[in-house]
């Protein structure tokens, strides 16, 4: 049997955090088996919505949920626990609870009047692997064997007298009726057999069949059941009726597997993937080699918030993995005519690691740029990501094998929906383009219609208004008598009422000067830079203005007086003014000047004109990221704007956006050829493979490519080894240690300063190369930045550099032509010293650090305990004299620090003796101690960076050190060592140094485990 337990949400969960806030997750338990939820952050309601099976062996078992919060230094704060016993599920009506609340009990039981918040859950026991001959049953006929039993064990009168017999007459009932189950009109009759036997029990009961809990499969669904669903294209209608403008969700973290526009509308492209009358599932389904396809019917859950179907499929067999049982779960997560996102939770619990698993793929469907024929195009995104359940130690094995499983699937899908609808060509792009600016056209604006939105309202009419009055009565009254302090020619207020009569006069007079003086201004500038043509060839960037919605009214009347400026690589671009209005219609062209390098960045920030001695106010800027943005995703967008006002009245602009180049296909060769000058050594153009893995590495878009890349440490809390990638807009890092990615990347415009700081000890003996972004920059990659200081700046440390003089000109040559001012440039041109020439190269094909295949190198039972053995690894003498007996000078290392629960890292640092290395070259490694699952000794790992060796920047070592206490003498151990070697640049050589650095090691860490058996003997 299996007990099903579904994690819905909770409420009103204690704050664990100094944020006011928790971290929650949920564990359950259940014997041996342990699952948890994903972690959700930063509330005290969390909505998880995920599921989990336990197979149950003995119903005396308790099943044990427990809430903690998650803390990323220490351990992780309990919130709250509850029990269920097996059994009461069991005994449950129905053998369900249902979903229902549960209220959380703290740990210590003197605290039993502390309230822990409640927990929403859904517990019920399977019925479908209950089989009584034990052979495997269609999934219709294990339903209805446990209704039979449920039936028999419901209303019978005597469950001792009356049980038996029925389940006798089932079990001969089964056997008779074995062979007419094998096909599905022999299904079909034993469901009329065994409804026909149910009514007679039950009608003789005097027992209403409403009662009966409702059983389903994806074979033969309920006809009441189809009749109460709505059909697949009303669910989805009213699903977008339901839909509040909630944002597309992001790409799922895994990779994208495709990304594509087809001419269709994107309705049509649902309908196709995703509608049970589509034959296109089926049609992927044959080409892949999968069998028994069962389609759930689409149904609505969660009282009608989510729209949901069970998919059930036999995977075909692989070379490593035989047919299996695959189920996916499709949701709808948003829909609203125009787009429409598909969260599909693939299981498949028979695979070796299964059940610690699941495989999420999101398909998002929006809406793409309209073609010249006049068709509608739809732009559809399919990325993935792996959801571990549990945590396990082939975490980078199953995410390897869920990519490669995934590629091959989706290459049989891409092949199979380009047959069935034809993708968008990119010509037609591009001559869209003309197609789209050519219809544009500014609305003209004559100087009588600016008159009358800036002079006709009430104000000036008021004040003509009381102007002529003033007028009039001073041609009827005549001239009064001089007293007070008046004389000739001054005439002041005689009363209280003239002199707030006066005082009103002067206000309106001064109303009308600045509303004249508006208009004045405003008549002057009319004009924009809209229609001014770009100069030069290279990268031409066009913004095409449509309009603009929601924009805030600051002015009384309750409108705003916008205007947009556009700020590219310094050079800046106007639109005309729009008086009065707050969702203003431009259409109007802009073109910059052609740039030599692509535009990273286009700057929008919206003002309303306020006349011309005002300061304008910023009605809300927004930033166009064009390396983070597809060029297509770009050609019709609506662009949010940002700020208090713009957020309060969800401003955004309607934008058309194209970058192109004019100088041809040579860009990469002539941008490479003036970096040469700047650096002083030849630049390799990188191969198409090289720079499309670097483009996926860090999401980049087609026209990136890749200039050069370096190992080194990033320098945070501890160093991080990795590799520093150098390209026209970029600089990005990438690491792989131990199975955990570190990944970032900034524009070099966000960059402030760059500093070179001397060597010291902290920094292994190697210059550290920091650079300092700019205040409030930079901040998607805040997680590799050493410090942020007052300001928010982001500051980053980059040390142990392979070739610190190549890896330091590249880096200023790069920042010196994107970021820099000519002014900036010839300060550090005087700052500069003269540099001596360039020597070694960084040539080589780039290729991104995965799994280790590891051999064994070193393998021997030594008759000394396992605290003697790990003192080589503790930082004191035994090290230090090991070490410097295999070798090693100038040794040393940084003391053991806590990455998490029972694991531990330092660096180390030294240099080969000459015997050991005629270059003498220098190591530079990282060091992870964890113990052994079973507790009976430890795991060492260890990632090694050569120095100062020939194609040292080609390779990293990777050591596996596990050692196992021997039980079965008083004193012992077992040591074993595995070696392998991380290639990040190929050579032809690699053959070579591989049996060179196997035959070195081993013969080294002979005589250091040499030196770790002399030591004992002689104490």
């Amino acid at each position: 049997m299996k007990l099903i337990v579904g994690v819905m949400e909770a409420r009103n969960i204690p704050a664990m955090d100094i944020n006011g806030f928790s971290d929650p997750y949920v564990k359950l338990q259940l014997g041996k088996q342990r699952y948890k939820t994903k972690v959700v952050k930063k509330t005290l309601n969390p909505i998880w919505g995920e599921e989990f099976s336990f197979k149950v062996e003995d119903l005396n078992e308790e099943l044990l949920i427990s809430v903690l919060d998650e803390d990323k230094y220490f351990n992780d704060d309990f919130v709250g626990h509850l029990k269920v016993p097996v059994s009461q599920v069991f005994d449950a009506h129905n053998k369900s609870l249902g979903t229902a609340w549960y209220a959380l009990h703290p740990k210590n039981k003197k605290l039993k009047n502390k309230d822990c918040g409640e927990i929403l859950l859904s517990i019920y026991f399977s019925l479908n692997n209950l089989n009584f001959n034990g052979d495997p049953a269609p999934t219709f006929r294990k339903h209805e064997d446990m209704a039979s039993n449920d039936l028999s064990r419901s209303f019978s009168g005597s469950s001792n007298s009356s049980s038996p017999p029925r389940q006798d007459d089932n079990m001969s009932s089964k056997e008779e009726k074995s062979s007419a189950q094998k096909s599905l009109a022999g299904r079909i009759t034993q469901m009329f057999n065994r409804n026909v036997d149910t009514a007679s029990t039950t009608s003789s009961r005097g027992t209403d069949l409403t009662e009966i809990p409702e059983i389903w499969s994806a074979d033969i669904v309920d006809n009441k059941s189809d009749d109460e669903s709505s059909s697949f294209e009303e669910a989805v209608e009213a699903l977008c009726s339901r839909d509040q403008g909630s944002e597309v969700p992001s790409n799922l973290p895994g990779g994208v597997l495709l990304d594509q526009l087809y001419v269709i509308a994107p309705k049509e492209l649902n309908s196709l993937l995703f509608s049970p009358d589509s034959n296109f599932p089926r049609s992927v389904a044959e080409l892949q080699g999968s069998t028994d396809l069962q389609f759930g019917p689409w149904k609505f859950e969660n009282g009608g918030e989510s729209l949901q179907r069970i998919y059930s499929y036999i995977r075909a067999p692989t070379k490593l993995i035989k047919a299996v049982k695959a189920t996916e779960e499709h949701t709808y997560i948003k829909a609203d005519g125009k787009t429409f996102a598909v969260l599909s939770v693939v299981s498949t619990p028979d695979v070796m690691y299964g059940s610690t698993f699941k495989t999420e793929v999101l398909y998002c469907i929006t809406p793409g740029p309209e073609l010249p024929s006049g068709e509608q195009s739809s732009h559809l995104v399919i990325s993935w990501r792996t959801n571990f359940l549990q945590s396990t130690m082939m975490k980078g094995i199953i995410e390897n094998g869920t990519r490669q499983g995934l590629r091959e699937s989706f290459e049989h899908f891409t092949t199979l929906l380009e047959q069935t609808i034809k993708p968008v060509d990119p010509k037609d792009l591009g001559l869209n383009k003309e197609q789209l600016l050519g219809s544009l056209q500014a609305e003209p604006q004559s100087d009588w219609k600016l008159a009358v939105q800036y002079l006709a309202n009430f104000t000036i009419a008021s004040t003509v208004l009381m102007s002529l009055y003033v007028i009039v009565h001073i041609c009827l009254v005549g001239p009064s008598t001089i007293q007070g302090l008046e004389f000739v020619g001054l005439d002041l207020p005689d009363s209280i009422g003239e002199l707030i009569v006066c005082a009103v006069l002067v206000l309106q007079g001064e109303r009308v000067l600045q509303l004249i003086s508006r208009y004045v201004h405003a008549r002057a500038q009319k004009g924009s830079d809209h229609g001014v043509k770009a100069q030069g060839d290279g990268w031409l960037l066009t913004v095409a203005l449509i309009e603009g919605s929601n924009l805030a009214a600051v002015d009384s009347s309750g409108f705003c007086d916008p205007y947009v400026v556009f700020t590219c690589n310094g050079k800046t671009r106007t639109s005309s003014i729009k008086y009065q209005k707050s969702a203003p219609q431009w259409n109007e062209i802009f073109e910059f000047d052609a740039m030599k390098e692509p535009p990273s960045v286009l700057d929008v920030e919206v003002f309303d004109f306020d006349g011309p001695f005002d300061e304008p106010t910023s009605l809300g800027r927004a930033e166009v990221n064009f390396v983070r943005s597809n060029i297509s995703d770009l050609a019709d967008v609506w662009v949010p704007l940002q700020g208090k006002l713009a957020q309060a009245c969800q401003s955004k602009l309607h934008l058309r956006i194209f970058v192109e180049n004019t100088r041809g296909g040579n860009v990469v060769a002539e941008y490479l050829k003036k970096m040469e000058k700047e650096v002083g050594k030849k630049i390799n153009v990188r191969s198409p493979q090289t720079n499309s893995t670097f483009q996926k590495l860090f999401g980049l878009p087609p026209e990136e490519f890749l200039i050069n890349d370096f190992t080194c440490h990033l320098k945070r809390r501890m160093p991080l080894q990795g590799r520093l990638f150098l390209s026209p807009r970029i600089i990005g890092f990438h690491a792989n240690l131990f199975g955990h990615r570190t990944k970032f990347f900034f524009l070099w415009e966000d960059i402030e300063d760059i500093q070179v700081f001397p060597p010291t000890l902290a920094s292994m003996g190697s210059p550290v190369i920091v650079v300092t972004l700019r205040p409030g920059r930079g901040m998607d990659a805040r997680h590799g930045a050493k410090t942020q200081d007052e300001e928010g700046r982001l500051k980053f440390h980059f040390q142990s550099f392979v070739s610190f003089n190549i890896a330091h000109r590249t880096i200023m040559a790069l920042w010196k032509a994107r970021a820099l001012s000519p002014e900036q440039k010839v300060q550090i041109a005087e700052e500069e010293s003269e540099s001596k020439g360039l020597q070694s190269d960084e040539s080589g094909s780039f290729l991104v650090l995965e799994d280790v295949s590891m051999s064994e190198v070193y393998s021997r039972s030594l008759p000394i305990p396992i605290g003697f053995v790990m003192d080589l690894f503790s930082g004191g003498e035994l090290e230090y004299k090991a070490m410097k007996r295999a070798g090693g000078l100038n040794y040393s290392c940084t003391p053991w620090e806590s990455e998490k629960p029972d694991v531990y890292e330092r660096q180390v640092y030294y240099r080969f003796d000459k015997h050991v290395s005629g270059y003498r070259g220098e190591v530079t490694s990282t060091q992870q101690k964890s113990l052994l699952p079973d507790k009976n000794g430890w795991l060492i790992e260890e990632v090694m960076t050569l120095h100062g060796v020939p194609l040292g920047d080609h390779f990293n070592l990777h050591l596996r050190y596990h050692i196992e206490d021997l039980h079965s003498r008083a004193k012992g151990c077992q040591v074993r060592v595995f070696f392998g070697i991380a290639w990040l640049k190929s050579t032809k050589h690699e053959k070579r140094i591989a049996n060179n650095i196997f035959s070195n090691l081993e013969g080294r860490l002979k005589v250091i485990f040499g030196v770790v058996e002399k030591e004992y003997t002689s104490r």
